[in-house]
């Protein structure tokens, strides 16, 4: 038994009472089925014993009409199939009786057709053998009772053994192996590895039993090297953690801020120490340079830097290693996107080469320091690109206002000295008259591109030049001033700013000078998603009808701007009142 499969016991264990409790179901299902039927047949007797009494009583009373009712309903009742199912094969005593009843009521119809005289005797054996039929189906169907309940007795007994043996089997196979192999467990949990089970059957708790002993040997072979691979990997993981903080720290600050000379220090202190190396040096050269504008070695440090005149020998090498004056020296060469920087070198002894790690750290430590000297290269480049824009926008805005200003000034001096050549006192008026508007408005033009300037230079961008703007407009007279600006989604670039700037405030301070009116709204908007739309209105007298000649200058500036721009501007008359100034123009973003 020790040898048998718990498994398998169970499985036949619960096939035996799935067997027992199906063919007791079965058995009790078909015979109270029957007895169901037998109730039924019962039931159909009685009333041919009724129908058997009325028949007579018709008879004797000569009722031909009710007697022939009676004859065709029991008649009827004998083809019940009930009644049927007993009289074809009398198997039984049962059937035989029912063969002989029907029997009987075929003599007595037959005896009734031929209208002889029907005896009570006759009337009263066939209700006798009814009877009998009846008290026949009553002990059949309590001996299928019988053996209902006796076979329910053998299958409960036969589960209920079953069921104690697999309590014996759970007990004495699975319960007390199992509460053992939890003791041995409690023993190799606290370290004792040389507990043993002491189960030796062929089931399965017995091949668990002797796994478990298998398990416990490998692992007390095991548990002896354990503490020192574990201290080894312990040093590993700590070495591999500084190596890693050391490459995060550099990228960090190389990303933060842009390293100098002197970070460049602390990183090679820092890798001489995560390193592990003794002789290292880091040179740094220019672009188009071969000698080293700085070298750096840990502090303090009693190796020589290299004395070598010319780097180009250990950068033409490339990376790798190679035997000079009786040392092992590594080049890790500072590239990026064919840019040499300079060169990382480490010197040791043949007979102590780097490991893997080290000359994966060293070359990692290149690639970052080079990525330094690239984005610091291209900080330098970013700054000369935008110092040369801003110096082109300074010289587009002086073209386009102070030397315009200037040449016309030129051109009215011209007229001047021809016309006192001539003594005209008109023409000398009249261009004195010019020349006075001219530098005057070359002035306040210079003062708003100083002023523009100072905007644009301190990053306050077009929405605080405006806010500045509308201030100063606020400050000088009795207008209100109302900014609407709408644009802070718009990539404006910067001469499209301050030519906006400009037109704004040459048509706001002409407002201010000539309009006599209490609002001024200033809206700068993309209303279709497309075009920029500029609008200036106040509610003053409006515009006269010879405005180019009272404010040619700085009206034929706006022109001038809005032209650079590519738009087109216009000013009219409002019929509520007033002036208003309109400006359209397609920005570049939408342009390119």
């Amino acid at each position: 038994m020790k040898n048998t499969s718990i498994i398998n016991l169970f499985r036949v264990s619960l096939a035996i009472i799935v067997i027992v409790a199906s063919g007791a179901a079965i058995t009790g299902f078909l015979l109270l089925e029957k007895s169901e039927k037998d109730a039924a047949v019962i039931n159909a007797a009685g009333s041919h014993r009724m129908l058997a009494y009325k028949l007579l009583s018709a008879h004797q009373a000569g009722n031909k009409e009710l007697q022939d009712q009676v004859i065709t309903d029991i008649s009827e009742r004998w083809q019940d199939p009930l009644l049927t199912f007993h009289t074809k094969e009398p198997a039984s005593n049962t059937a035989t009786t029912a063969v002989i009843a029907r029997q009987l009521w075929q003599r007595i119809q037959r005896q009734l057709d031929s209208s002889q005289q029907l005896e009570p005797d006759s009337i009263h054996q066939y209700v006798d053998k009814l009877q009998n039929f009846v008290r026949s189906l009553q002990r059949q169907s309590e001996q299928r009772m019988t053996v209902v309940r006796g076979s329910l007795a053998i299958s409960a007994f036969i589960i209920v053994a079953v069921f104690f043996f697999l309590l014996s089997i759970l007990r004495r196979r699975i319960d007390d192996p199992l509460s053992h192999l939890m003791s041995v467990c409690r023993r190799l949990i606290q370290g004792d590895f040389t507990a043993r089970s002491k189960i030796e059957s062929n089931d399965e708790i017995g091949q668990l039993s002797k796994a478990l002993n298998k398990m416990s040997e490998t692992v007390g072979y095991f548990y002896g090297g354990l503490e020192r691979r574990v201290e080894q990997q312990t040093a590993e993981l700590s070495r591999k953690n500084k190596v890693l903080s050391f490459l995060y720290d550099t990228a960090r600050s190389i990303i933060v801020h842009s390293y100098d000379y002197s970070n460049y220090q602390e990183v090679i202190e820092k890798l001489h120490d995560v390193g592990e190396v003794e002789d290292i040096e880091l040179c740094l050269l220019t672009e188009e340079g071969s000698r080293p504008f700085l070298q750096l070695q840990p502090r303090p440090n009693a190796k020589d830097p290299c004395s070598g005149a010319n780097c180009a020998t250990c950068i033409k090498a490339g990376p790798g290693a190679s035997i000079i004056d009786e040392q092992l020296v590594y080049r890790f060469i500072l590239k990026r996107e064919e840019q040499e920087y300079g060169v990382l070198i480490v010197r040791c002894q043949p007979a102590q080469p780097l490991a893997a790690w080290q000359q994966q750290l060293m070359s990692s430590t290149a690639d970052q320091l080079a990525l330094s000297q690239s984005l610091k290269s291209e900080e330098e480049q970013v700054r000369r690109l935008a110092l040369m824009h801003e110096r082109t926008v300074i010289a587009r805005e002086l073209h386009d206002s102070l030397a315009q200003a200037l040449s016309y000034l030129k051109i009215q001096v011209t007229r001047l000295q021809k016309a006192v050549e001539k003594d005209d006192r008109e023409i000398i008026d009249d261009v004195s008259t010019e020349l006075r508007e001219g530098l005057n408005s070359a002035y306040k033009q210079l003062r708003e591109l100083l002023t523009t300037f100072r905007l644009k230079v301190d990053g306050s961008g077009l929405y605080s030049a405006l806010q500045t703007t509308v201030k100063q407009l606020s400050e000088q007279g009795s207008l209100t001033v109302h900014l609407d600006y709408r644009l802070n989604d718009i990539p404006l670039a910067p001469h499209e700013e301050i030519h906006l700037l400009q037109i704004i405030r040459e048509a706001s301070q002409n407002a201010v000078n000539h309009s006599q009116g209490t609002e001024l709204h200033i809206s700068l908007t993309q209303p279709a998603g497309s075009d920029i739309e500029l609008s200036i209105a106040d509610d003053g007298v409006g515009i006269p009808d010879n405005a180019e000649k009272i404010n040619h200058y700085g009206l034929a500036i706006m022109q001038e701007r809005s032209r650079n721009l590519g738009g087109e501007l216009n000013m009219q008359r409002r019929p509520e009142g007033g002036t208003e100034i309109v400006f359209r123009f397609t920005p570049d973003y939408l342009l390119q």
